[in-house]
């Protein structure tokens, strides 16, 4: 049993192949099965697989097209984040209602501050009940581990997967991590694990003795953090989860307008402007918000939830949509704004189920160019993507050039054909 004496006690729950646990959910007869969730076509994503899945080297972000070659008799489903979203809000429910304070990490993901509970109740049983009780009421399969940080109790939860449980005792940390291969570490990409390699650094015990200096000069900032995981430190704190939090922009116009077209363009590069904004943190919406002020000052408002996304088609789709009911008055509008809320850390890639692996680059290129050269060099108009006028600064052929450095060719291509 953990007890803390003036450490930390942090449990990290994960729900085991999610999309694909709910999926099993709705349908009995997919279960023990390899499964994939993403989309249908050869161009398609791998969202999310089953483990059975997983036995044929079948992994997330994976082409479908490469994915059925490693296994043609895997299933593929069409991905239903509506329901994804309504069994992440129970469990989170669940979570909120039993414990003082939690981090949602993301969509599947959760830490929870024990700090101090084993004084009342003892962290072990307190969270093997948890698990119980989230199990019980939502059916999905989760997987935990606990231990003294984040670091820590996430790896201890991959290695106790599927449907387990794992805890590590204070002071136990280093050689929990010392036999494992250097890929169980977060942050070691492929690049990095290649470098590592290349060295003779094949387990964390060999990266955890090489000088923190040598790392530092090797790898920069990030070596030495990296040096850092491996010894098993780690001081991240738990972010306390707020649903509440949101993001938005408003635009006051210089003379009061009744032109829709003008509207809907500004809506929609509001819009596209806050999306960007969410990928750049890491977080998905799950709600959306349009605001409309009048010239007599009236102001009103529409909001929808929404499945968990940060992509620009979707919710721009949706801001229309909810534009369009809300103006109904003919009158002059003084001010448009649009927020989102019910923020969850996320990946946007999880939503596009329909989209094909060049749009999931073409999404990674876009964010990238902007980040680079700001955030309007590259802009939306009537739903097609075009340059700004700053891009007479930037060719289009430096552009694909510098954005070739990063992503693929067929990526490149497909920006250079939806932008010129």
């Amino acid at each position: 049993m953990l007890t803390s004496h003036g450490n930390r006690t942090i449990a990290h729950f994960d729900l085991d192949a999610f999309f694909v646990s709910v999926e099993c959910l709705n349908n009995e007869a997919l279960k023990g099965k390899p499964l994939i969730v993403g989309g249908h076509s050869d161009r398609g994503v791998v969202a999310s697989c089953s483990y059975e899945a997983r036995k044929f080297g079948i992994h997330s972000a994976m082409p479908v097209k490469l994915a059925r070659r490693l296994c043609p008799e895997v299933q593929i489903i069409r991905g239903d984040m509506d329901s994804y979203t309504r069994f992440s809000k129970q469990v989170t429910d669940i979570i909120a209602s039993e414990v003082p304070v939690f981090e949602k990490s993301s969509i599947d993901e959760f830490y929870i501050d024990m700090t101090g509970m084993d004084k009342f109740f003892g962290c072990s049983k307190y969270i093997l009940e948890l698990r119980k009780k989230i199990i019980k009421e939502s059916g999905l399969p989760v997987s935990y581990g606990l231990a003294s940080n984040k670091l820590i109790s996430k790896v201890a939860t991959n290695e106790a997967k599927p449907n387990g449980r794992m805890e590590i005792a204070w002071g136990q940390e280093k050689s929990f991590l010392a036999p494992l291969p250097i890929e169980k570490l977060p942050m070691v990409g492929k690049q990095t694990s290649e470098l590592l390699r290349s060295m003779g650094v094949d387990t964390l015990a060999v990266l955890s003795q090489i000088p923190p200096e040598m790392m530092m000069n090797l790898l920069g900032k990030s070596g030495l953090e990296l040096w850092r995981r491996a010894n098993g430190i780690d001081e991240t704190p738990i972010v306390p989860y707020h649903q509440q939090k949101s993001i938005g922009t408003e635009q006051t116009f210089e003379a009061d307008t009744i032109d829709i077209g003008f509207l809907q363009r500004q809506l929609m590069r509001m819009t596209e402007q806050i999306a960007f904004e969410l990928r750049n943190n890491n977080k998905l919406a799950g709600c959306i918000t349009v605001k409309i002020r009048y010239s007599d000052f009236q102001t009103v408002t529409r909001q929808a939830s929404i499945a968990y996304t940060a992509s620009d088609h979707i919710l721009q789709e949706k801001a229309r949509d909810l534009f369009e009911q809300l103006y109904d008055r003919r009158l002059l509008v003084r001010l448009l704004g649009v927020r989102f809320t019910h923020l969850v850390p996320g990946n946007p890639q999880i939503n596009l189920f329909d989209d094909t692996y060049q749009t999931v680059n073409l999404y990674q290129a876009i964010d990238k160019i902007k980040r680079r050269y700001g955030e309007d060099i590259l802009i939306r108009a009537a739903g097609k993507l075009f340059a700004s006028p700053k891009i007479t600064r930037i060719t289009a052929k430096n552009i694909c050039t510098s954005t070739a450095k990063h992503f693929s060719a067929s990526a490149t291509e497909h920006l250079r054909q939806k932008t010129w």
